[in-house]
């Protein structure tokens, strides 16, 4: 007899706070698809009762709509790495970043799988590989993140056109090596140390291009004082990797 294959997992993971407006229709447009995606909502206790929508939502989708829940706001960057220890611990080939929003289109994830099948160790969906994809955007936040990536790309070396994605499918390999312990940041700038520090483990990053369309519900979670850890924050990852090598393991 032949050996049987060992079926690949795939998990999208999403976080969330005050997303009720988005969250049972982001499911059914995820867990329907043909892939089989499996996925985990990371609640930072929603006070419009968003973890509450998901608990009933598990019965349609029973082992494979999962929810883990936070007391309290704590940060992007700490929802998703709390999101890829979970994943990696259970086994998930392909482990994916997304918002909740619709501003990523859920039917973008089967060609960043397809990415990562076919050797990007890390596939991003990008706004600007191809130029400019963005959708009811002003055009200030368009200018704005246009050239923060610029800026990104400049102090930091890495040939990404959208250094500052959030919209993201890993290889396990990847999050395996990374040491997740020592990543800084959890606002905006996680998203860009997780690329920097992908880059400087030498993986293949392959940027796929999507359109970007910003939300129609809920508010967005964006602030100055996030674009301004960005800012700074790409000068300390750019100093700190002048006094430290990255190797990759295995």
């Amino acid at each position: 007899m032949l050996p049987s294959r060992t079926v690949e997992k795939s998990v999208v993971i999403i976080p969330t706070y005050n997303e009720a407006g988005n969250i049972s229709r982001m499911i059914d447009a995820v867990l329907t698809q043909p892939e089989g995606f499996h996925m985990l909502v990371v609640d930072d206790g929603s006070p419009d009762g968003t973890a509450g929508i998901v608990n009933k939502r598990m019965a349609d989708f029973p082992g494979r709509l999962h929810m883990e829940q936070r007391k309290g706001k704590l940060g992007l960057g700490t929802a998703y790495i709390h999101g890829f220890r979970w994943a990696l611990e259970r086994g998930y080939d392909y482990i994916f970043e997304m918002d909740c929003d619709f501003s990523h289109n859920p039917l973008d994830l089967p060609r960043l799988l397809q990415a990562a099948q076919n050797g990007a160790d890390l596939a991003i969906g990008s706004r600007y590989k191809t130029g400019v994809n963005v959708v009811n955007w002003p055009m200030g936040r368009v200018l704005m993140s246009y050239y923060a990536s610029y800026y990104v790309r400049v102090v930091t070396g890495m040939d990404i056109a959208d250094t500052t994605a959030g919209f993201k499918c890993y290889r396990k390999v990847v999050l395996q090596t990374i040491p997740l312990n020592e990543v800084r940041f959890f606002g905006y700038a996680f998203q860009i140390e997780m690329k920097f520090l992908t880059w400087k483990y030498g993986f293949n990053i392959v940027e796929v291009p999507i359109i970007f369309t910003d939300r129609t519900e809920g508010e967005s979670k964006m602030s100055s004082g996030i674009f301004k850890e960005a800012f700074f924050g790409v000068l300390q990852m750019r100093w700190k990797s002048l006094f430290k090598s990255y190797k990759r393991n295995g």
